[in-house]
């Protein structure tokens, strides 16, 4: 399933062609064409980014926009407008709006700022991955190759740190300070134990430890 889009147009002609455009880069859109059916559709979960023009039949887009804020939604929204004065363009964004476009505009314009909008309203991602591993932080999983692995909470601690800090060469005390930031008693011996373990742990995953004497380790993508 593509991006999920709400529009609402009420020029019959406008909206269709915004439709297919959409559609077209494998957006889901869902069409109304006045202020009520897109406050309904803004009730439920689903909408990534809602297009909205201001000048609707019902209520309006500010008002639109307004009851979606006052429900403590944040969907991003952007306003689709033939009113060019500035002092709509600022009632728009200071009634919770997050971007709008003059008509007539652009359809790549409109395509770009609604991809735009959903990258910046999108949640964190909450998994690291290098080849074959990934750690999904979330959940606490490690896979290789896509099947699952079991680390302990150390090792966790130490293959996390190492992957966030990929193709970087870090010191043992680095590792020891960011898996226990308390100050529990840990040598760098033992920092040497939790990554032979994860060696072997790793085998298949595409992924090296490899030792930089003097230095540290350096976790990369194996040759």
């Amino acid at each position: 399933m593509g991006l999920r889009v709400l529009l609402v147009e009420d020029d019959a002609v406008l909206a269709d062609g915004l439709l297919r455009a959409l559609q077209a880069q494998d957006m889901t859109v869902t069409l109304v064409a006045d202020g009520l059916a897109a406050d309904r559709a803004l009730q439920e979960a689903g909408t990534e980014v809602a297009v909205l023009d201001i000048g609707l039949p019902g209520i309006d887009g500010f008002e639109v926009v307004r009851r979606l804020r006052a429900r403590g939604a944040a969907t991003p929204v952007l306003l689709l407008t033939a009113r060019d004065a500035v002092e709509d363009r600022v009632r728009g964004l200071e009634t919770g709006a997050d971007d709008y476009l003059v008509k007539p505009f652009a359809t790549a314009e409109l395509v770009a700022r609604i991809r735009a909008l959903a990258r910046r309203h999108a949640p964190p991602s909450t998994s690291i991955a290098l080849a074959g591993l990934s750690l999904d932080r979330a959940t606490r999983r490690a896979r290789v190759a896509g099947n699952p692995i079991d680390l302990s909470v150390r090792e966790w601690g130490v293959l996390e740190y190492l992957l966030q800090h990929a193709g970087r060469v870090v010191s043992k005390q680095q590792i020891i300070d960011a898996i226990l930031p308390w100050g529990e008693d840990v040598t760098q011996n033992a920092v040497e134990v939790y990554v032979s373990r994860l060696r072997l742990k790793l085998d298949g995953s595409g992924v090296a430890i490899r030792t930089i004497r003097g230095f540290g380790y350096l976790l990369e993508a194996a040759e």
